[in-house]
């Protein structure tokens, strides 16, 4: 089997609906591909599966605040 090297189902946050300032999330494999919503043809960059979801437990405890 030969895992899409091109991201899926790109989205963004429906908190930021109203403004420019945003990235895009989309599936690529077992991990997560980032993109700037502003310049989606700039390409983009992926992470693992654990990559990503150790940065998504870190914004979720206010890690960056």
């Amino acid at each position: 089997m030969r895992l899409s090297l091109d991201p899926s189902s790109w989205r963004k946050s429906t908190r930021s609906q109203n403004t420019s300032h945003c990235v895009e999330v989309g599936r690529i494999g077992a991990g997560a591909a980032v993109r700037d919503t502003k310049d989606r043809s700039a390409g983009y960059f992926t992470t693992t599966g654990a990559q990503w979801q150790a940065f998504v437990n870190a914004v979720k405890v206010d890690r960056f605040a």
